[in-house]
Parts: C-alpha cells; structure tokens; sequence
C-alpha cells in the first residue's frame, strides 16, 4: 500500500509536477484553444449550420508576443479607443465587399482571407502603429497575431461595431 501513501501517485501529486511540465502542458492547452477558436473564424455573427458557437469571445486578447511597444490594451474598444487617442493606422481585414458596405473612415483594406494577405502584411512600415478590426473580432486577432509575429506593433481593435463605439468616424 505504499503507493497510496506516495505523492506521485495521488491527486496532490499532480501538483508536485515541476514547473517545465506545467509550463508545457499550459502552452499546449492554449495552442488548443488558439486552434479551436481559430476553426470557428466566421465574418458573419451566425454560426454556419450544425457549428457551435466559438467559445471564444469575440473581443478576446490574442496570444503570442506582445506589441512591440509593450503591452498592448484589451482587445475591442478597449484597443480601439487607446488607437483612437494615439493615431494609429486602420487596417479593415475584411473582404472587399464587406469593407464597400461600410467601413472606418480612411482605413486599409487588407483581406485577411485574400492570396495577398502575406505579403501586403510584410510590406508595411515596420515603423508604424497599427489598429487591425473585421466584423465580429475574430478576424482581427488572426490578423493580429500574424503582424505581431512580423514585429509590427498593433492593436486588435476587435469588430467594426466596437471601433464605432470607440469613436471611429465610419462611413455607410
């Protein structure tokens, strides 16, 4: 009966794992979640028939490195009002079609799901400070996380609708 008595074979033993393994098995978790969440990207509120909503909220604050800058705000309004106040540049990473239909006054269009996407990311100035939205947020944290991995130093301003409530003129 020695093993009941031992640690490492109890459920307070799960908290004896060292701190590498935690570390480990908290990055994989978020990978997971980064992955599931990811799937459920939709430019429409309405999940696709038989899809369960994401779990992720819409203005949720996007893994991996930090803005250049250092730590970025919330994404949603929260970023969208601090990118307000400091002049950043507005990239719609929506389709062309859903940036006709109205959009942040003097913003770029970049695609998110175009062929370009990539490239017209790295072409950038690597100088400038960026607020990336789309239609519901998850997009925009996509978007994010790509031009944080390239260095850029962005905001995720969420969805549209928050960059309005954040004060953004937008046309119709």
């Amino acid at each position: 009966m020695a093993r009941l008595s031992d640690p490492r074979y109890t459920l307070g033993g799960m908290f004896s794992l060292q701190a590498s393994t935690r570390r480990s098995l908290a990055v994989a978790a978020a990978a997971l979640g980064l992955a599931v969440g990811g799937a459920a990207c939709s430019s429409s509120s309405t999940p696709a028939a038989g899809a369960a909503p994401s779990p992720v909220p819409s203005t949720a604050a996007v893994a991996g490195p930090p803005s250049p800058a250092g730590a970025a705000p919330a994404a949603g309004v929260t970023a969208a009002t601090a990118a307000r106040q400091e002049g950043r540049t507005v990239i719609d990473v929506r389709t062309p079609d859903e940036f006709a239909a109205g959009h942040v006054e003097g913003a770029t269009n970049i695609d998110l799901r175009g062929t370009d996407f990539a490239a017209e990311i790295a072409a950038l100035d690597r100088g400038g400070r960026y607020v990336v939205y789309c239609h519901s947020g998850n997009r925009s944290a996509q978007a994010t996380a790509q031009m944080r991995q390239l260095g850029l130093d962005v905001y995720d301003g969420g969805a549209f609708d928050a960059m309005r409530q954040a004060g953004w003129p937008a046309t119709s």
